[in-house]
């Protein structure tokens, strides 16, 4: 794929992407297509008005400014942890307070009902607590037994 555009940005710190015509688009997005399954494949750069302007099929096509531009992009926008370990839970029935180890240190937070637990396929599982921030358990069946049997008794 040939690059026809360049990526930098202005003085606010918003994505700026001149694309071959020399018009400058502020404030653009890049969006993943499937997040979860395939972060670095599939993605959009979209205008603050939400329209398409770029595809790209893989971030690996990107010069390394560029990419490294994306990725710090995609890391200020996304904030999903990864559930390494489930500490406890206050009780077995719903809303339960629920202390869990993820990438980012051990947090704490209220499970309203367990249709909050989502199966995206396979083992990977997507939890949203009570302010709608959702953690991310990438292989269910990879959590210590303790942290499975606590689970499995949600799911």
């Amino acid at each position: 794929m040939q690059i026809d555009f360049t990526l930098s940005r202005n003085a606010f710190g918003r994505l700026v992407l001149t694309d071959a015509g020399g018009i400058a688009h502020e404030g653009v997005v890049p969006v993943r297509a499937f997040p979860i399954a395939a972060p670095d494949d599939g993605l959009a750069l979209v205008s603050m008005e939400g329209r398409e302007l770029v595809w790209l099929d893989s971030l690996d096509v990107l010069p390394a400014a560029m990419r490294t531009l994306v990725r710090e992009e995609l890391a200020a926008r996304e904030f999903m942890p990864e559930v390494q370990r489930i500490v406890g839970v206050s009780t077995y029935a719903t809303p339960s307070t629920w202390t869990v180890e993820t990438n980012r240190g051990e947090v704490s937070f209220v499970l309203r009902g367990e249709e909050d637990i989502r199966r995206l396929g396979g083992q990977t599982l997507l939890i949203s607590d009570s302010h709608g921030i959702q953690f991310l358990i990438r292989d269910a069946a990879k959590l210590d037994k303790p942290s499975r049997k606590i689970l499995d008794r949600f799911l």
